[in-house]
């Protein structure tokens, strides 16, 4: 498939954060782009708003009628969708080329200078970083975010296409479409189990992402990981090593070592060890730009954050109000150390709702873990997102196996009760669904809104 010759691209499921950021590209290099998307949302309104044509019922007949020519026109569709999807059906069944999100970012980022961000956890926040780094020290590049970077509020940059970054997804394998010239690994928990069957083979397939460097490519590893690569890490013998943190007024203070050099009281302000981490290898990975180290080092400190990972949308004297994508148990853990860290000795009321049956089936021990350490812990149902109901796989299950003191199962509409009942003075709101979509109404009617 050539890109120049397609003419008009039509994506199943165009809300979507990695979809969204594909139509952005698209309609930037002038190709006529239209979908369709299950519900209307901030993302949709926004490709909306830049004339793209969007519609939110499976019906061939609202479906622009350009758009059902099979000549010159690319069909682009996200895994989760369902195979009974009529339009998808229509696509797939009537002569269209019709590839996955990731077979054409593949096919986009290969004849560029790819930076490949992969890992179960941390790769949008990474990948953000990354961009904001190359940016400001004047790499040209096209990045294709996971989220809305707070630097650039897009999930999406096209300044050059010499350079481009990526995140690397293990769902549904994605990754393999990819092949970067530098990669990272950020961590290989367990996930994605309805994919992968277990945990060896989601590693298994890892050890194949790694093998589909270019030549002479780079690749960085968390210290621990059992890859084989250039490792990073916290006081420990990492090749990229971060040490003396120290933390004053929120931030982080820290010297860092490379196996040529060292750079001290490097400034950094997203809270989190985690977050540190996905700085540092950010950092290694820009290095291979050939970008000047000391400037790197400056742009850390500037890094705003990302929408949804640990984002502070109050922050006071009297209270504070995080908002984080977390939705795996390692992931709340982060969240967990990052709030005792920086709010230490807070009242702290959590808020989390559950994404996809069988992730909460697969993890439930480990989620009651980690929920756990929450003395005061809201749980919404289950958001199931492309899944179908598992009997006996229910918030209800997974509120039995928490163990703390002050736990509770509310309805998206007891929220705003219950944090007027509680008075906290840390306010964490956690989940990859829709919870999101809370964050708003709950600021709002705290009276910070805007």
């Amino acid at each position: 498939m050539n890109i120049e010759q397609i003419h008009r691209v039509y994506f199943i499921g165009i809300g979507g954060i990695g979809m969204s950021a594909l139509a952005r590209y698209f309609a930037f290099i002038n190709k006529k782009v239209a979908g369709y998307d299950k519900t209307e949302s901030p993302l949709t309104q926004e490709l909306a708003s830049t004339g793209i044509d969007i519609h939110y019922s499976d019906d061939l007949n609202i479906v622009p009628t350009e758009y059902k020519n099979t000549k010159n026109t690319l069909v682009v569709y996200t895994p989760a969708v369902p195979p009974s999807h009529s339009e998808y059906q229509y696509f797939l069944n009537n002569g269209f080329v019709i590839k996955k999100r990731s077979e054409v970012l593949g096919l986009i980022t290969k004849d560029s200078f790819c930076f490949a961000v992969a890992g179960t956890h941390g790769k949008t926040t990474t990948s953000s970083i990354l961009a904001h780094l190359l940016k400001e020290t004047g790499v040209e590049m096209t990045a294709f975010l996971g989220g809305i970077s707070e630097d650039f509020n897009s999930n999406f940059l096209l300044e050059g296409t010499d350079y481009s970054v990526v995140e690397a997804d293990e769902f549904d394998r994605s990754f393999m479409q990819l092949t970067p010239n530098v990669a990272c690994v950020t961590s290989m928990d367990a996930d994605h189990l309805d994919i992968y069957g277990d945990a060896q083979e989601l590693e298994r397939t890892f050890v194949d992402f790694t093998k589909r460097l270019k030549p002479g490519g780079k690749l960085f590893v968390r210290k621990g990981l059992p890859l084989e690569g250039l490792t990073y890490g916290i006081e420990d013998d990492s090749d990229y090593c971060i040490r003396n943190i120290k933390i004053e007024h929120g931030t982080y203070i820290f010297d860092l070592e490379t196996p040529d050099f060292k750079i001290e009281r490097v400034e950094f302000n997203k809270p989190g060890r985690h977050n540190l981490l996905n700085g540092l290898v950010a950092f290694a990975m820009a290095m291979q730009s050939g970008s000047p180290p000391d400037r790197l080092a400056e742009a850390l400190a500037t890094f705003k954050g990302v929408q949804r990972r640990f984002s502070y949308k109050i922050k006071t004297d009297d209270f504070i109000f995080i908002d984080d994508y977390a939705h795996h148990p390692t992931e709340i853990n982060a969240v967990y150390d990052a709030v005792s860290e920086m709010h230490p000795n807070k009242k702290v009321l959590a808020i989390f709702q559950p994404h996809l049956f069988s992730r909460t089936r697969d993890f439930a021990d480990d989620f009651a873990k980690s929920l756990s350490q929450f003395e005061n812990i809201l749980l919404l149902d289950i958001y199931p997102a492309r899944e179908e109901p598992i009997q006996g796989v229910d918030s209800e299950w997974l509120l039995k196996k928490i163990t703390s003191s002050g736990k509770k199962l509310i309805s998206k509409e007891q929220i705003i009760s219950e944090i007027n009942n509680q008075n906290p003075e840390v306010l964490v709101t956690m989940g990859a669904g829709d919870i999101g979509l809370e964050v708003v109404k709950i600021k709002k009617v705290l009276s910070y809104a805007d």
